[in-house]
């Protein structure tokens, strides 16, 4: 997933994604608000062009906000990959029952989002090393009573990796966020809502991250459950599911 060209849809209805990088572009918009600023740094090793377009997009963040999460343990190889995979993330927590979210690549390659309450959008991973993911989104959010939402996001996320036993590490996550709405008007209902907002996106970054240590602990207390719940799906993409299989290393 290092060189997608998309992104994702913003939203005001709080759903879930191990995706995290759409899930969570959609859960800022939700505040409505400006929040009290994280520091809207990204990691300076980005490519120069890539970096400057989202520091800007960071800078000029209506909403943002951050979150770290409670430490878990499983293997780090599976986390990743979910991480980089984010379709077939989507059929991992679907089948897991964790989140709603469909995520699929359209006819020109990048990755689209759609999460069956009026949000649409695309979304791209634009860096990825160990411990950290850079991810730029961009999308609407539709509703018959409402104009149209719509606003770019970066979403940020590190983790730290403590390694333990039998292949597996004590992971550390936390998850960044920052939104740009297009509309002057929900920019400015946002500076009025305040501290609410705040913490209500900071509650929202804290219910992704725990999504995380979910959908990991599901794989490492099962991992052929797992496999088999997301085998049974339609439209898993076959490569990602034959890793996936390897990677658990079953029969």
């Amino acid at each position: 997933m290092r060189g997608y060209n998309g992104p994702v849809v913003l939203s005001r209805h709080r759903r879930r994604s191990t995706c995290a990088v759409a899930g969570f572009a959609v859960v800022l918009l939700v505040s409505g608000a400006f929040a009290a600023k994280p520091s809207p740094t990204l990691p300076a090793q980005m490519p120069a062009g890539e970096r400057a377009r989202l520091q800007e997009v960071a800078e000029a963040a209506s909403v943002s906000a951050r979150a770290a999460g409670e430490p878990f343990i499983a293997r780090p190889d599976v986390f990743e990959f979910l991480l980089d995979h984010p379709e077939f993330a989507t059929h991992v927590t679907r089948a897991l029952k964790l989140a709603r979210y469909r995520i699929w690549r359209g006819p020109e390659g990048g990755l689209w989002l759609d999460d069956g309450w009026g949000v649409v959008g695309q979304f791209s991973v634009v860096y990825a090393t160990s411990g950290t993911r850079v991810a730029y989104a961009h999308g609407q959010y539709q509703s018959g009573l409402l104009p149209s939402i719509k606003g770019q996001a970066v979403v940020l996320i590190e983790y730290g990796l403590s390694p333990t036993a039998d292949h597996k590490s004590l992971i550390s996550p936390a998850v960044t966020g920052f939104v740009k709405l297009e509309s002057r008007i929900m920019a400015l209902a946002g500076m009025l809502a305040g501290s609410v907002a705040t913490a209500k996106a900071e509650k929202e970054a804290k219910r992704l991250v725990k999504l995380f240590a979910k959908a990991s602990r599901a794989i490492e207390d099962n991992p052929a459950h797992v496999h088999e719940a997301v085998r049974q799906r339609a439209d898993v993409p076959p490569r990602d599911l034959e890793e996936f299989r390897r990677l658990l290393d079953l029969r």
